[in-house]
């Protein structure tokens, strides 16, 4: 009987994903590939790639297409018995993958396939070189006793690291705000207004009602003149799943992350490296530690002088124009609004109405037809898990079909925050098994309210614009072998670079045409609006640089100067960082670290510099754009060539300069960011 979890079209059937089925199902799975596993092992002609990688390959896509569905699930439309179901397969799925990362008969037989076929494509001698370097990885060369050790680790950390997610989203979604008192909301747009009122009518109450999702909670951050309410929500915000706000204690992730912390130190030594930051190179371009700080460091000078001019205007101007001479966290969101207006007469929310859904979307898919000779078209009739999601397909000028995405924009109770892309199915082609890619792509844009389209900040588009571009890398591979197919096999630190470049487009008024125009006239984005929104491009930029800074010099050091005898010491490194390169620090009740799931538990630990170095090689990849036209076809075709169909069939290095004709330069990111070379 066919595993209930797998469609056999390829794609998942969402509506008959039971949680009771779940556990059986990935137990037969696993069970199944552990007898495939030794009976490859076990024959007796010599081991090629079609005999042995190959089936290998099938049976990892089959346990992938039936996880993948019950993972994404469980954070779009987590549910109690979801939660339990998908926890309880998490230590086997742990155990299933360091069973396989230690095993020495398949080490050996990898081994044996390099050193001994000559037939090998370039692309498969990348595979198996890659698979070599994991098995060493996952401590297939340990003495037994440490093997068992490495393997209790990764079980616990993916038992910790789900825990911490677990935490933050019943920590996000317990606290709202019932408000019966218009005054009380004053400054609030209009679309934050009918969103709260939405959010109340959802509970059957009336009046508006706040919450800590992020289209409730960014604009009372920004518009609230409200100044105490500002700091509640501030401090239920920062205090999420911590000892401290209106929830103390009850989901606190701050014993998980000192655990998560001393694993990953301990599994680091246990294979030899120094600490965790040195492991997690391993799979990065980054040569070294000291080069990742140096390049933090020396962003931090370039940017920190600018940053606090910055700080130091936002001062002058909240006392000088409001009287207010103690500037606190929950005020800058709102006085540097009320600085961006006043410099630039312009605001998020006279954007909005010029970026709705239903121009925006459509707009993102001419851009990408322009560049790529692509036409995205949407599929009706696709099993889906939310009646808000939506299903399309991507097609090249010939007609060949590329990809496939769903795409789940709005925000909702029991929906993880943030915006991500995830992988559904990947490209496999081989002699049994042609499957294109499938793609997930998330994000928390508020819904449509009131009758109209969803409405969209030009932030917003920048971060779908963002998505779309790791979507685009997973889906537009050319690679047939899911190891360094899409994103897979790509060095962490330069995952980020088809992702960052899609942003530009969202500031070009050539793209711009395409993607904007008032929701109710379909008037075009009027001049006047663009040149303001161009000259506030880079209003703060050097705050919001040291901010990532932070962000980034705070993560590789707390993996890095793990010491066994002190802990994690996370808030004191977190405050050393800060006087580093913070220009204003946050209240002591502070707890950013505890929703810190990027590296907490995302794939980000030790590794969260990578946006800022993926952004050296993303912004020097647009300014040849820049230089030969927005739309330039060969440009487009030289990056999807060289990048996005390439996945990780070579170093990332080695794509850049075939794409670039040359190694990355720093300048465009300081020029494109607004600070000063």
């Amino acid at each position: 009987m066919e595993n209930p979890l797998l469609n056999p079209e390829g794609l998942p059937a969402f509506s008959q994903i039971l949680p009771e089925h779940v556990e059986p199902a990935i137990d037969r799975l696993l069970a199944e590939s552990r007898t495939l596993t030794e009976r490859l092992l076990d024959q007796e002609q010599p081991f090629t790639w079609d005999n042995l990688i190959e089936p290998l390959d099938l049976m990892d896509d089959r346990i992938s297409r039936a996880w993948s569905p019950v993972s994404h699930m469980n954070s779009v439309v987590n549910s109690d018995a979801l939660r339990d179901a998908y926890n309880a397969c998490l230590p086997k799925l742990s155990d299933y993958a360091t069973e396989m990362g230690q095993n020495e008969r398949l080490f050996r037989a990898y081994q044996t396939l390099a050193e001994s076929a000559t037939d090998l494509s370039p692309q498969q001698r990348r595979v198996l070189d890659n698979a070599l370097r994991d098995f060493h990885l996952s401590g297939v060369d340990l003495p037994e006793r440490e093997k068992m050790r490495y393997k209790a680790i990764s079980q616990e950390l993916s038992q910790l690291t789900s825990r911490y997610s677990d935490n933050l989203l019943d920590a996000t979604n317990a606290w709202s705000r019932l408000s019966s008192d218009p005054a009380e909301l004053a400054g609030l747009p209009a679309s934050a207004l009918d969103l709260a009122a939405q959010n109340a009518a959802r509970e059957g109450q009336e009046g508006w009602l706040l919450n800590l999702e992020f289209p409730s909670y960014l604009p009372v951050m920004t518009y609230a003149d409200n100044r105490d309410l500002r700091r509640e929500v501030y401090q239920a915000y920062a205090t999420r799943a911590s000892d401290q706000g209106p929830h103390a204690g009850r989901w606190d992730n701050g014993p998980l992350m000192e655990r998560i912390v001393a694993l990953r130190h301990e599994q680091a030594r246990l294979l030899g490296f120094e600490n965790y930051a040195e492991r997690s190179l391993a799979r990065k371009m980054a040569p070294s530690t000291s080069a990742v700080i140096d390049f933090l460091n020396d962003l931090s000078r370039r940017s920190l002088p600018q940053a606090k001019r910055e700080l130091e205007e936002l001062r002058e101007f909240a006392g000088s124009e409001f009287g207010i001479t103690d500037l606190q966290a929950w005020d800058l969101g709102y006085y540097a609004e009320k600085l961006r207006q006043s410099r630039y007469a312009i605001t998020q929310e006279e954007l909005k109405p010029y970026f709705p859904e239903t121009r925006v979307l459509p707009g993102l898919f001419a851009v990408v037809e322009r560049l790529y000779g692509l036409r995205i078209s949407e599929v009706e009739g696709v099993d889906v898990w939310h009646p808000d999601v939506r299903f399309f397909e991507i097609r090249d000028a010939s007609g060949t079909l590329r990809g496939q995405f769903y795409l789940d924009l709005y925000a909702r109770p029991r929906k993880r925050g943030g915006a991500w892309m995830d992988e559904c199915t990947v490209r496999l082609f081989n002699r049994r098994r042609r499957q294109l890619p499938v793609a997930y792509l998330t994000c928390n844009f508020a819904p449509p309210v009131g009758g109209k389209p969803a409405l969209f900040t030009h932030d917003e588009v920048e971060t779908l614009f963002h998505e779309f571009g790791h979507g685009l890398h997973h889906m537009l591979t050319r690679i047939d072998h899911p190891a360094i197919s899409g994103i897979n096999g790509v060095a962490w630190d330069a995952v980020e670079l088809p992702s960052q470049f899609m942003e530009n487009w969202c500031w070009e008024r050539e793209a711009l045409a395409l993607i904007s125009g008032h929701w109710e006239s379909g008037e075009p984005l009027p001049e006047a609006l663009y040149r303001r929104m161009r000259a506030a491009k880079n209003f703060q930029s050097g705050m919001q640089m040291v901010r990532q800074l932070e962000f980034s010099l705070f993560d590789f050091r707390l993996h890095q100067e793990y010491d066994p005898a002190q802990g994690a010491r996370i808030y004191p490194i977190l405050d050393q960082v800060r006087d580093q390169v913070a220009v204003l620090k946050p209240p002591s009740f502070n707890r950013f670290a505890h929703s810190f799931s990027h590296i907490f538990a995302g794939g980000y630990a030790a590794g969260y510099y990578s946006y800022k170095w993926a952004e050296v090689l993303s912004a020097d990849a647009f300014s040849l754009f820049e230089a030969q036209g927005i739309f330039n076809p060969e440009a487009g075709r030289a990056f999807l060539e060289n990048i996005l169909e390439r996945g990780g069939s070579a170093d990332a290095m080695e794509l850049f300069v075939a794409f670039r004709g040359r190694q990355p330069r720093i300048d465009a990111l300081l020029r494109h960011s607004g600070i000063a070379a």
